[in-house]
């Protein structure tokens, strides 16, 4: 097996960012694994290998994958596309709180979002066991020697929560205070659990979606100040509103939070574009750059399927306007297009 299956000559590896004092670094962009764990629709092995070989070549660094995509599809993939690679100059977080287990009774297809067989379901488990558990089964589906940086997976209950923090993390903390992996924390859709993670734990690293776009900001409310004042990380995801933010001309039908976008985020979001085309930039490039921007944030992971998509979210990164992104954010805010939302 070769390392890559490009013709084209790597780029050099973006910048990194380090998570706290754990060495850890990761590159500015992320490779998010969801789609090539055939998320919402099935790609084949040789456009999910192509996706990861063109990550490579443009200076990705940093994977993220999870048990959760495609029932571990996606983890067997990224680790069969990274097996080539020096091992020291990539990062990969893969994530714990959902067993795989064979169904009772199997269905046709998934049931959860993945165009994957049925046979497989996931049990939630944010016990001390289970983490230890999903961590070993992680690195036999991934092949590698270790998962450098592990969240706990949307603890969404309070009870999922209260476990999380008793149980699931300090055991992490153990295994990364052992060696064993380089960085610990937890990833949701809610920043406000998150805060309760970076206040009662010493999780590392937060992986936060969607709360913190160039939309909507109500994580300068609690996640985000929190991991300033205690010198923690974090990695933004959904920084496209679910596609909202992803193209330049929004279209009638795009979706935000997973569903139908109302009038009135349409509306805001044609605005943001405008205002984005006057200052020379784009819509999807200011959604990065503005995660980017915030000083707890050394990442932004973005789905990507195919190689053209790779190639299409690291050109976002080159897409800065002449004058720099300030008078960007300025006129933002001038316009009130800025806000807690």
């Amino acid at each position: 097996m070769t390392a890559s299956s490009s013709s084209s000559p790597a780029a050099q590896p973006l910048p990194t960012r380090e998570v706290r004092a754990t060495g850890v670094r990761l590159s500015t962009l992320g490779f998010g694994g969801a789609v090539i764990g055939n998320l919402y629709r099935a790609v084949d092995d040789a456009t999910a290998r192509a996706a990861v070989d063109a990550a490579w070549d443009a200076g990705i660094r940093y994977f993220d994958t999870a048990p959760h995509y495609g029932v571990g599809l996606s983890e067997r993939r990224l680790g069969e596309a990274l097996s080539g690679r020096p091992r020291d100059e990539f990062v990969v977080s893969s994530k714990v709180g959902r067993l795989l287990r064979p169904r009772d009774v199997p269905l046709e297809r998934d049931d959860d979002g993945f165009d994957v067989p049925g046979d497989l379901g996931r049990v939630r488990d944010y016990s001390r066991d289970g983490v230890l558990r999903s961590v070993e089964e992680t690195l036999e589906r991934t092949g590698l020697d270790r998962i450098d940086v592990v969240y706990v997976h949307d603890p969404d209950s309070d009870d999922e929560l209260g476990q999380t923090v008793t149980e699931a993390l300090p055991a992490l903390v153990e295994l990364r205070d052992q060696g064993v992996v380089g960085a610990v924390g937890a990833g949701m859709n809610f920043s406000g659990p998150l805060t309760r993670v970076l206040r009662e734990t010493d999780a590392d690293v937060v992986m936060l979606a969607g709360r913190y776009t160039l939309l909507e900001q109500g994580a300068l409310d609690d996640v985000l100040p929190a991991a300033v004042e205690q010198g923690r990380a974090v990695v933004a995801v959904g920084v496209f509103n679910s596609g909202l933010l992803a193209r330049q001309q929004v279209p009638d039908d795009a979706h935000w939070n997973y569903e139908q976008a109302p009038p009135h985020v349409l509306a805001r979001a044609r605005q943001l574009a405008a205002a984005c085309a006057e200052h020379g930039t784009t819509l999807p490039a200011a959604a990065v750059a503005f995660a980017l921007a915030h000083p707890a944030v050394v990442d932004v992971t973005l789905g990507m399927r195919t190689p053209e998509q790779v190639a299409r979210n690291a050109a976002l990164l080159g897409e800065e306007p002449a004058d720099g992104w300030q008078p960007l954010w300025d006129d933002l805010a001038g316009r009130g297009l800025l806000g807690r939302g």
